[in-house]
Formats: structure tokens, sequence, C-alpha cells
């Protein structure tokens, strides 16, 4: 068959090129496992199959990723097949494709690698997790004033912050474990889209490529590709979670804000303004994770309104976008990971601006309900009327302010000293009181940050176990493979 020139240019040299770095390895494992598997069912002859093994061996990854497409065959699979038919002959190369597709390896090497993303991306937010515990634990006294709506509210730990991003990551790995289990299911024997009426052994197969079991109807093998949405749906769901983050960063790496500076490492300076410190790398990752998710809403793009079947649209063009989208959000994750690990907090600086802007008045007011017996609505009238009449009266009292206040809203004035008020409106004892489940009190953050190490602890194993199995299935493959 002779190809137009213009579909070899802007179509088949492109996925030729993105076929070699992405599939070449998954498509040599699966022509390893097909074969044992054949030769285990007697569906090929033994000489049949120490030719075939013997033809397989001959292909060499580094040449074959050397090549230069020059428009003789179809895809990289033809292209391999000619190798393997030059190494045997026709006729036994021939046998190799028994009970097997074009679609059914697609398929099975784009699970390949959609797993191995998946792991990627979740060891990346591991390095995350440990990062922001290393800080949670050095700044678990460590007070600082948060914002709602862009506006201070009230003082609470670093230690308290970084967990709420921890336990929002814990959330991700479940997620991305759940896509894993999902993606590492085998098509391979769905064929073209009917299975097959050879005896062929799925299971084993199954086995020797490191899947946990066989997908199930093989219509579905080939057509459907949700498994593929829902991991990339969950990559697109950390990123957003990590933007925001990112962007925090980014506010208080301002000299406005000023709570957190990065290492040198981290930071550039200006060509021509010598106190510049500018946190790019922070930058860099923003619009790295930013281009990874605008990336999965194309992925999504692509698939939508597509025939449920087999369709180019799902196959060698969307590949390479899938492969792109996960390395971004891995990098993204993995550069503010590295940042974090450098990161300083001023404690003392931080402390003394924490109430700065009445963000302690709500505990006035809790402290009101807890020792007049008042109901809350009336306590945040009292708090309220005293910010008011302190913005007044700068140099008053406060103590006295609040006799007044409170006399016109009861009817009957409460009384505190000055000293009392400082205690009760002091960032320390905000934070301190709040020791209920996920507050920020520093003995409450100290048990969440032991739960979420051992969390971690936990992704990790399953992250280990889950890796160790696709090396022990890929050395099973090659002893399996020797042995014919």
């Amino acid at each position: 068959m002779r190809f137009a020139p213009e579909y070899v240019t802007y179509v088949l040299n492109e996925n030729f090129e993105d076929a070699k770095e992405l599939l070449l390895s998954p498509l040599m494992a699966i022509n390893y496992a097909h074969l044992v598997m054949l030769a285990s069912q007697g569906i090929l002859s033994a000489a049949d199959a120490r030719a075939l093994r013997d033809a397989l061996d001959s292909v060499s990854q580094d040449e074959v990723r050397a090549a230069k497409y020059d428009g003789t065959c179809e895809d990289l699979f033809f292209y391999v097949q000619r190798l393997i038919t030059n190494a045997c002959g026709e006729e036994t190369a021939g046998r190799l494709h028994t009970a097997r597709s074009r679609n059914d390896i697609d398929m099975t090497m784009y699970r390949m690698r959609q797993r191995e993303f998946i792991l990627g991306l979740m060891a990346a937010s591991f390095e995350l997790r440990r990062a922001l515990l290393e800080i949670a634990d050095r700044h678990s006294a460590t007070i600082f004033a948060v914002h709602t709506h862009t506006q201070r509210a009230q003082p609470t730990t670093v230690a308290h912050y970084m967990l709420a991003v921890i336990e929002q990551l814990e959330r991700d790995a479940a997620r991305l474990r759940g896509a894993y289990e999902r993606t590492n299911r085998n098509p391979l024997g769905a064929c073209a889209i009917t299975g097959t009426g050879f005896p062929i052994d799925r299971q084993l197969t199954s086995e020797l490529l490191g899947f946990s079991g066989p997908t199930v109807n093989t219509y579905g093998s080939i057509a459907t590709v949700d498994y593929l949405l829902e991991s990339v749906s969950v990559a697109a769901v950390l990123l957003t979670g990590h933007g925001r983050f990112v962007q925090d960063l980014l506010l208080w790496s301002s000299a406005e804000f000023s709570y957190v500076r990065l290492g040198d490492g981290f930071v550039q300076g200006s060509s021509i303004m010598p106190q510049k410190r500018n946190p790019v790398a922070i930058e860099h990752a923003r619009a790295i994770a930013s281009k990874a998710l605008g990336q999965a809403q194309a992925i999504v793009t692509c698939v939508h309104n597509t025939p449920f079947g087999d369709i180019v649209d799902t196959e060698d063009d969307l590949q390479p976008l899938v492969f792109a989208m996960f390395l971004d959000a891995s990098r993204a994750v993995k550069l503010v990971g590295a940042a974090m690990k450098t990161a300083e907090f001023d404690a003392a600086r931080l402390e003394a601006r924490a109430a700065d802007g009445w963000t302690t008045l709500t505990e006035l007011a809790d402290t009101l309900v807890r020792d007049r017996g008042l109901p809350f609505g009336t306590a945040h009238a009292i708090a309220s009327r005293l910010m008011a009449a302190r913005d007044g009266e700068p140099k008053q009292s406060l103590a006295a302010l609040l006799a007044d206040v409170s006399r016109e809203v009861l009817g009957t004035p409460l009384t505190y000293t000055d000293q009392a008020l400082a205690e009760i409106m002091s960032a320390r004892h905000f934070v301190e009181v709040r020791k209920t489940l996920g507050g920020p009190a520093p003995s409450e953050t100290a048990r969440a940050a032991g739960v979420a190490r051992r969390q971690l602890e936990q992704d990790e194993a399953w992250w280990t176990r889950t890796t160790d199995a696709l090396g022990a299935a890929e050395k099973t493959l090659a002893e399996r493979s020797t042995a014919l």
C-alpha cells in the first residue's frame, strides 16, 4: 500500500515517532507474553515458539528508536512485525498474530503506559506530602493569619494549613489508586472486538504483563475509554487543588505578605532591579500545572461524541497528549515539593501580625457566651460594636469601651480588665483553645500529623508493592520466554 505524501507527513510520520517513544517497550512485552501463552496452550508448536522467541530477541529497541519513518509500513506494529519476519521467515512470523489484533494490542499498550503514568503522579504527590509534613512538624506552634474571601479572617498555625493541603493530597492518592486498579486490566485476547475461537488463556497473559486480571466483555475491551478518562479526571482534580495551594504560595512570597521565603535555588533576580527575589520556580509550577489541566480537558474533548467502538480518536493522536499531561502534572507537583523543602517561615514575625485586623474577635464573642451565658448573636453584636467604638476612640481603654457597648446592648456593663481582654484576644490563645477534631491547637495538629504520616507510609507501601509486582511480572515473562 502506498500512502499519500501528505498523509505520511502529517499523520503517519508523527505517529511513528510518538509510538517509538511511548509504546515500543510495551509492544515488545505484549509480543513475548502472547507468544508464551500460544505455546502454553499448544496453539503454537515448540519449534515455532522457539523460532519466534529468537526473532523477538533479535529486535533491538535502540535500533528501532533510531529508525526513521520511510512510508513503507503503516505504523510501529508493522515495522516491528517486518523485523520479526526478516528474522524467522514470513510463515513462522505470521503465526505470532494468531488470536490477536492490533486493536487489543493497542488497548493493552495504552493501559500498560497509563498505569505507569498514574504511579508516577502518585510518587510525585508523595514527595510533596512528605515536604509538607516536615513543615507541619517544625511549625506546629507557628501562628499566622489566614484569609477568607481574600480578607484577613482568623489566626491559625502553619501546621494547620499544611495539614489541610496534605489531606487533599491523601484523597488524590486514594482516587489515583482507584484509577490504577480499574486501569490495570488486560484487554489482550479481545482481538478485533469479538474475541477468538482459539483456546487462549487471558489470565496467563494478564499475569505475565503485570495486570490484576483480564477485562471481561470483548467489545468493551476495545471500545471503552472510561478508564483513561477516570485517571485523567483524577489528575485534573489534583492539579486544581495544587493550583490553589500554589496561588497562596505566590501571595505569601510577596513582600506585602512575607509569610514564606524560598531557598535561593528556587528564586531568580532581575537584570535591572538588584533588590528583586522572584519566586519563579513556583510561577513555573503554576504555568506547568495549568498547561497540564488544559491538556486534561483536551483529552476529554477528543473522546467526547466519538462512536463507542474502535476509533482513531482514542488512539494514536490521543496517547501522546495523555503522556504529556501526566508528565507536566508530575513536573508541577515535584517542583513545588522540592521548593517547599527549602521554605522558611519567620515565626515571631507571623505571630506578631496574626491578631492584626481584629482576627481574634470571634474568640471574644465565644468567651462572652461561655463566661456570661449570652446568646452568640448578642455576643457577636457586642464584639462588632466594640470594634466600631475602638475605631472611633483608638486611645480609649478596651475594657472601658467593652463596658460601654455592652451596657448599650444589655442594659448593664460587662467588666473585664485590659489584661484579661489582651489574653482573650491574643492570637496564641485563639489557636490553643481550638482543640476540636481537625482544629489548629498544637496538640491536635500533632495528632493529625501522626495520622497523616501513617497514611503516607501506607500509601507508599501500596505503591512499592504495586511497582514490585510489575517488576516481578516482567522477570517471570523473561524466564518463561527463555524457557520456550
